[in-house]
């Protein structure tokens, strides 16, 4: 039976194995989308290979891995197979992939918004639909974001990999280059990160991140509040704007956010003559309202992936 707007192709397959397809409005930049995931991708939890994201999931019911791939040329659907060790999570799978993908979002609405503006309108046409990529689950992209602080993205990737071998569940049958599921905020919350070659202010800062997503304190739920989550983040130490408005930008789905200090940001805004300064930035980037997250993934867009002026790094 459909699910969250997907549409089965050869049904269930033996040992819980389902393809689905993920329904989307055209167009799409999916050599975007995914190249973002590419690069920022976690050995032991994630993996592009063969023309597929894959990566490792845990679902109420049990695990799963999911893999994501483009459908054929001018489809309007995005392949999704899906590893289930309890088939009663289909359905929660299928809502988290549909999530990182950004596959629910209008790419008509924002072109109309943002293609005749004087900065963004030949970016929108280089890059028609581009999306701004979510995530499969919001604590684990708020524990990567407090990692990524301050690193490049390779450097992200090898620290986030460390805490994933360390804290992390091993799969019972590892999948190609997936061996784990990433720690739950339970078992972070109880760790001291002293062997993961953090500063001690990073830290403190995951240590508190790890506390409040176990006490309830905060909720990475895309329905949650995000002035008041965005709130609370800020009342963590060590998390400062850019932190949460990232996590407010990918884990909440939130398409109006900005990030006015970011390096790439700047950097991008240099490149072509205009004020890079913060302020300057965040004045700019009001004309862009209400879809500033993704006037932000076409400035990310213009700059060369893994540098420290990639953007984000987790």
């Amino acid at each position: 039976m459909p699910t969250d707007g997907a549409l089965p192709t050869d049904g269930a397959l033996p040992d819980h194995t389902v393809d689905v397809r993920l329904p989307h409005r055209l167009p799409i930049d999916l050599p975007a989308l995914f190249g973002f995931l590419a690069v920022r991708a976690v050995p032991g939890i994630e993996e592009w290979t063969g023309g597929a994201y894959r990566r490792t999931l845990t679902l109420p019911h049990g695990t799963a891995i999911v893999e994501l791939s483009a459908g054929p040329p001018g489809a309007a659907h995005v392949h999704c197979r899906l590893f289930l060790s309890d088939p009663r999570d289909q359905p929660a799978a299928v809502q988290r992939a549909r999530r990182l993908l950004d596959l629910d979002a209008d790419p008509q609405a924002v072109a109309a918004a943002l293609g005749t503006d004087p900065l963004l309108g030949a970016l929108v046409a280089a890059s028609p639909g581009r999306r701004v990529p979510g995530h499969v689950d919001g604590a684990e992209l708020a524990v990567r974001a407090v990692l990524g602080q301050q690193v490049t993205v390779a450097a992200a990737r090898t620290l986030t990999a460390r805490l994933v071998t360390r804290y992390g569940s091993p799969l019972a049958e590892p999948s190609g280059g997936l061996t784990h599921l990433f720690p739950t905020p339970q078992v972070l919350a109880g760790a001291d990160f002293a062997d993961l070659g953090m500063p001690a202010s990073r830290r403190r800062a995951l240590a508190a991140l790890a506390v409040a997503l176990t006490d309830g304190t905060l909720l990475l739920d895309p329905g949650a509040d995000r002035a008041d989550l965005q709130a609370r983040l800020l009342d963590l130490p060590g998390i400062g704007p850019w932190t949460a408005a990232y996590i407010r930008l990918r884990a909440l789905g939130d398409p109006d956010v900005f990030l006015p200090t970011d390096a790439g940001v700047r950097h991008a805004l240099a490149r072509r003559g205009l004020p890079a300064d913060p302020t300057a930035a965040a004045a700019l980037a009001d004309r862009w309202r209400p879809w500033r997250s993704y006037a932000l993934l076409h400035l990310w867009g213009t700059l060369h992936s893994g540098t420290p002026h990639s953007g984000p790094r987790s």
